[in-house]
C-alpha cells in the first residue's frame, strides 16, 4: 500500500501511532473515565455498521437515553436489543427515518424534546455513494441523492436539533457535541467519487460554521473520518476495498472518546478515529496555535 500525500491527513499523529482496531483508552467497558452518565444521544444511519458501533459503544459508556435513527426497522430492533444487553437501564428510542425529510426530522426534534428534554450529543453519521463513474456516465439522479443523504440530511438535523442542544448547554452550564461523519476523500480528487468526495468536503466546512455561529453557545463541533471500514456502503467500490482495513468500533470508541470531556481545541476541525488518542492530546497546543486540522487554500 502507497503511502498516502501528507495533505490526506492520514499519518497526521505519525505512522505508528494509528490504529486499526479499539484499543483500551477508548474503551468505555474498562476505562472509566469514558462513562457518561446522564447524557442522551442521538446517532443517524444507527442500524448496521459505523453507526451501529457508535450507539453501542454509548450503551458501553452508561448514557442515559440513546435515540436511533436509520431507514430500516428491522436493523433498529436489533440495535436495540444489543444495547439492553449491554446496558439494561437505558432508554432507546428507535425512529425508520429518511433523513432527507425535512418535515420528518422536525417531528423527530419535537419528540426528542417531549421525551427527554434535552440532547448532549449528534451523531451525524447516515451516509451515501453514488457509483464511482465519471461524471458523463453518472446518474444525475443517484449524484444528487449523494449530497441529499450526507450534506442536506446532516443539515436538516442541525437545523432542528441546534436549538436543544443549546438548550441542553445552557441549562447544564456545559458543553455538548457534534459530531458529523466525513472523510478522508473530503480532502482527496479521485476519478468518479465525484459527488461523495464533494459532499464529505463540504461537510468540514458545514462543521466549521456551527463551530462559528453556536461554539460560544456551547456547542463543540467535530468532523470525523471514520476509517477504512468495510461497510455495505465502504465495499461497493472495488477500487478502495484494499484500504478497507479498520474495524467499526475503533470508530464507536473513537466518537465516545471525543465526547468524553468538553474538547473545545478540536472544535470545528477534522479528526481521524485512526489516529491515537493520546498523540492526538499531546499534539494539543500545536493544533490550535497554528490552526491545524482545517479547509485552507494554499497561496
Amino acid at each position: 500500500m502507497t503511502t498516502p500525500p501528507a495533505h490526506y491527513g492520514y499519518g497526521f499523529v505519525g505512522y505508528q501511532n494509528l490504529h486499526n482496531d479499539i484499543y483500551p483508552a477508548i474503551t468505555a467497558s474498562i476505562t472509566p473515565a469514558l462513562q457518561q452518565p446522564g447524557k442522551v444521544v442521538l446517532v443517524t444511519g444507527a442500524g448496521r455498521g459505523i453507526g451501529r458501533s457508535i450507539a453501542l459503544q454509548y450503551a458501553h459508556a452508561s448514557v442515559a437515553a440513546i435515540v436511533l435513527c436509520a431507514r430500516t426497522s428491522s436493523e433498529l430492533d436489533e440495535v436495540a436489543v444489543s444495547i439492553q444487553k449491554i446496558n439494561s437501564t437505558i432508554r432507546v428510542h428507535k425512529r425508520p427515518i429518511d433523513v432527507t425529510k425535512d418535515d420528518a426530522v422536525k417531528t423527530l426534534a419535537q419528540d426528542v424534546q417531549r421525551d427527554e428534554g434535552r440532547l448532549d450529543i449528534l451523531v451525524n453519521n447516515a451516509g451515501a455513494s453514488a457509483p464511482w463513474v465519471h461524471l458523463t456516465a453518472s446518474d444525475s439522479s443517484s449524484w444528487w441523492n449523494t449530497f441529499e443523504v450526507n450534506l442536506k440530511g446532516s443539515y436538516l438535523f442541525l437545523q432542528a436539533f441546534l436549538s436543544l442542544l443549546v438548550l441542553t448547554a445552557e441549562k447544564g452550564n456545559t458543553t455538548v457535541d457534534v459530531v458529523n461523519v466525513s472523510s478522508m476523500g473530503a480532502h482527496v480528487v479521485s476519478p468518479g467519487a465525484s459527488a461523495y468526495q464533494i459532499s464529505k468536503l463540504a461537510v468540514l466546512r458545514l462543521s466549521e460554521f456551527v463551530n462559528v455561529e453556536y461554539g460560544a453557545k456551547g456547542v463543540n463541533t467535530v468532523s470525523l473520518h471514520p476509517g477504512g471500514v468495510p461497510t455495505a456502503l465502504g465495499t461497493q467500490e472495488e477500487s478502495i476495498r484494499p484500504y478497507l482495513i479498520d474495524t467499526a468500533e475503533l470508530c464507536g470508541g473513537f466518537v465516545v472518546w471525543l465526547t468524553a470531556e468538553p474538547r473545545t481545541w478540536l472544535a470545528g476541525r477534522y479528526v481521524s478515529a485512526t489516529w491515537d488518542v493520546d498523540v492526538l492530546e499531546s499534539m494539543r497546543d500545536g493544533i490550535v496555535k497554528e490552526d491545524k486540522l482545517k479547509m485552507f487554500m494554499s497561496v
